[in-house]
């Protein structure tokens, strides 16, 4: 019965998560400086007619909303990957200095080698994302093994090492950095078919990866011993899920610049959903995580209305207070 009770909560909880994306993906083709009616949407989705409203949807809107729905799943799949491998509910990349190492090289690419392509700042934000991401995991996990305070202390550490870096980078070269500065609050505003492009291949690659490692992690959450009792190759399964951080973070950074705490909100509340099977928690993360994206930036949309926010505002409003409140927990499994 407890088994058909988690079944029947799962499809829920899919369910209406599928209803709520539909929902925020209609609202983000709708909502704007030009508003278009529901109704017109469906129509000019399936129909372009070349009009206006069709126009801004097919170029513009779209390619937006299929943006945010591919960083909010790769996101909140990082978050979870990462509260896996070290077993920290506070894990995520913005804490872990995944982001801030993937934005400084990015932001170095852009303004000492302005000639550098959008293909080959992502490889530097898979560098710089792999990079802050070590460091924070060597300083927590030093002297007496890793607790979610040191962690926490730790990314703060790197992360106000890695964001003053930044701002030196921005600050030595003013004139080139305007755009720059808009990206570092995190925003996925005036994403084309181009940026789509790039971002799809290793989204696809990491969140594929994701759901195949999602089995083994589960097993690693019982405890490395029981794990390597039960034959799986610890070494292997950490390192791995890292690697597809790195991509699913890296990628993200590249493109949308450094949004917040998707990583850290959703898979936290996913497992007090759902548990901590992570051949579930995972996928619904990734789901959730395109629901919360989305839905921040319709928000985002209000702030400066009919201007452009960028959407790391919103979700830093959000996920601030919620980290502060996992903190206050000492860090415990939500």
């Amino acid at each position: 019965m407890n088994q058909t009770l988690h079944r029947f909560k799962t499809g829920t909880v899919i369910l209406v998560g599928i209803l709520l994306l539909l929902a925020g993906f209609t609202a983000s083709l709708s909502i704007g400086a030009y508003s278009i009616s529901f109704s017109e949407v469906f129509g000019l989705l399936f129909s372009p007619d070349g009009s206006k409203a069709s126009s801004i949807i097919e170029t513009i809107r779209l390619p937006r909303a299929v943006t945010g729905v591919v960083i909010g799943m790769c996101l909140a799949s990082a978050g979870g990957l990462m509260q896996a491998i070290t077993n920290n509910p506070l894990a995520s990349p913005q804490v872990f200095g995944v982001n801030a190492g993937a934005s400084l090289m990015v932001v170095i690419g852009v303004v000492l080698f302005p000639g550098l392509g959008a293909g080959t700042l992502v490889y530097a934000a898979f560098l710089g994302a792999a990079a802050g991401g070590a460091a924070v995991y060597y300083m927590a996990s030093t002297g007496g093994g890793m607790t979610p305070v040191k962690l926490a202390l730790s990314g703060i550490t790197i992360h106000l090492l890695l964001s003053s870096m930044i701002e030196g980078v921005v600050l030595f070269h003013e004139t080139s950095t305007e755009d720059v500065l808009f990206w570092l609050a995190g925003g996925i505003d005036g994403r084309a078919w181009p940026d789509v492009q790039l971002l799809l291949p290793w989204a696809a690659v990491g969140l594929f990866g994701a759901v195949m490692i999602g089995k083994p992690l589960t097993t690693l959450g019982l405890g490395d011993d029981v794990a390597q009792g039960l034959g799986q190759k610890i070494g292997w399964i950490r390192g791995g899920a890292a690697i597809l951080v790195v991509i699913l973070a890296g990628i993200s950074v590249a493109v949308a610049g450094p949004i917040g705490f998707i990583g850290l909100i959703i898979p936290n509340i996913i497992r007090k959903l759902l548990g901590p099977d992570y051949r579930i928690l995972l996928p619904v993360s990734a789901l959730y995580g395109a629901v919360l994206l989305t839905s921040a930036d319709v928000l985002s949309r209000f702030i400066s209305y009919p201007g452009e926010a960028p959407v790391g505002i919103v979700t830093a409003l959000i996920g601030a207070p919620f980290f502060l409140y996992l903190a206050g927990r000492g860090g415990r499994n939500a």
